[in-house]
């Protein structure tokens, strides 16, 4: 295999019409105006030249069905096909072409698993994923195929890899991850959220740690309505010392932008600094214990230019790193 030695051949970044098609429509918190929304602010950042932009894959049904069950994603195809009613009670409207979109989202996260663990790249981020709310046998909270829950039965079904660390700094809770595998004790989980008294989906408090064996492999950090930079910071040097103490074989971040100030549907106040350093601290973490694999996955983020620039703090982030790693 070919040693890169330049930043561009490291770092993967994935976008495409098949990405940006996976939505509810123009208007709705999560429309497809959100993927040009990103690759413009990368392109004015001169980031765009340091990386490699890969296209969209679609992924097979025999791979999705690593974490969902069968008539569930049956059930995708069919309304999918009609665009009648939603998928869960509400959030999820089942639009016409959906089960197709929600496929490449999978298919990206996959492409990039692999070709991270490959040696092709070291790091990569597919913006338009992260779809973290649903579940093995439905859908949630504008999430059709939880990717990150395919990524990580994969990552084992597939690969071989074991111990994995889920990070999530979405605003809200990364249920559909984290029930799924509360009692796994190799998935290590570091959720910061807003505090579920206030916010969707109304879970992940910090007493729930993992259940049986795993209990203790699972940090969740709800924050108060409102809190800033500071306040996270603060508490996210004992979630590093969480995971450098797991010691996990890949990592995976699942970095929404709704926790930014100014995002339509949530309370905290957070800028892009945070998505920055999280990313850095977690660049360096996959530098020395597991070969710098890392793969960041774009969540939620409903104000579009906030969402954007919290985006492409994460790939200057991964950039940064690793051309660090490299200079002579």
């Amino acid at each position: 295999m070919t040693i890169h030695t330049t930043a561009e051949r490291r770092i993967g970044v994935y976008g495409g019409e098949q990405l940006a098609r996976y939505g509810f429509g123009d208007g709705h918190p999560f429309g497809p105006d959100r993927h040009d929304a990103f690759w413009d602010a990368l392109a004015e950042s001169g980031l765009k030249a340091k990386i490699r932009s890969l296209p969209p894959v679609q992924a097979r049904d025999e791979e999705v069905l690593r974490f969902h069950t069968g008539p569930y994603l049956e059930q995708v195809r069919q309304q999918s096909a009609t665009g009648q009613g939603y998928l869960d009670y509400g959030d999820t409207p089942a639009v016409v072409g959906i089960y197709e979109s929600a496929l490449f989202v999978v298919g990206s996260t996959l492409d990039a698993v692999a070709r991270i663990l490959a040696g092709d790249l070291t790091r990569a981020m597919v913006p338009i994923a992260g779809l973290h709310h649903a579940r093995r046998d439905g859908a949630a909270g504008f999430c059709v195929f939880n990717d990150c829950g395919v990524a990580i039965e994969t990552l084992r079904q597939v690969h071989g890899i074991q111990r994995i660390a889920y990070v999530d700094i979405d605003a809200h809770h990364g249920d559909g991850v984290f029930y799924a595998f509360d009692d796994d004790p190799e998935l290590a989980v570091v959720d910061f959220h807003e505090d579920g008294h206030y916010l969707y989906p109304g879970t992940g408090h910090a007493d729930e740690t993992g259940t049986g064996a795993a209990r203790g492999t699972k940090l969740n950090v709800p924050l108060p309505p409102f809190a800033e930079d500071g306040q996270f910071l603060r508490l996210w040097s004992r979630a590093e010392r969480f995971i450098e103490n797991y010691r996990p074989q890949f990592i995976l971040l699942q970095c929404g932008a709704d926790a930014l100030a100014g995002d339509p549907i949530t309370h905290l106040q957070l800028s892009p600094a945070v998505h920055r350093q999280v990313t850095a601290s977690l660049c360096r973490i996959a530098d020395e214990i597991c070969e710098g694999r890392l793969l960041a996955m774009g969540g939620g983020g409903y104000e579009r230019d906030h969402t954007a620039r919290a985006w492409t703090q994460v790939v200057a982030a991964m950039v940064e790193t690793t051309e660090r790693g490299i200079e002579p």
